[in-house]
């Protein structure tokens, strides 16, 4: 394999959709992929780890959050950038301790909640696919009803 080759393979990224009365909990991006676009909590999957440690592990490092439920969800296959290729594995949250920190602030401008119907702009790639494929509406019921993917 090439180096040009193992530059471009796909990567695995995990997105952690951390919901609280109706709301979700997103951060405005600073590090070179995606600057200046809101995010869910997250990273990459690391050699070795199962989705369910990476959220929870990038979600208490990125906002101090000790998730208390986890729940898989769908995963969205995305070019950002034109450069970069992203399978999205997605985890949702919606039992946790503390209250959101910034922790990184090297790569996050803050935390913030925001409801559904209000999201800001621009989204992280990841999160506009995710709405495209399962559309807003559907999404808002899910994380309300606490129900899973079928």
């Amino acid at each position: 394999m090439t180096l040009l080759q193992e530059k471009n393979k796909p990567r695995v990224g995990v997105g952690i959709v951390v919901v609280k009365d109706g709301k979700v909990l997103l951060g405005k991006r600073k590090s070179s992929l995606g600057i200046g676009n809101w995010a869910f909590a997250g990273g990459h999957l690391e050699f070795g780890e199962s989705v369910e440690d990476c959220a929870k592990r990038e979600l208490a490092e990125e906002t101090g959050l000790q998730a208390l439920s986890l729940i898989l969800g769908p995963w969205t296959n995305d070019l950002i950038e034109n450069n970069k290729h992203y399978i999205t594995l997605f985890v949702f949250v919606n039992a946790f301790h503390e209250k959101p920190q910034l922790l990184e602030p090297d790569k996050c401008a803050g935390w913030h909640w925001f409801d559904w119907d209000a999201l800001p702009s621009p989204l992280f790639p990841p999160i506009r696919s995710l709405i495209q494929k399962l559309g807003l509406k559907n999404l808002k019921l899910y994380t309300e009803n606490d129900s899973k993917f079928g």
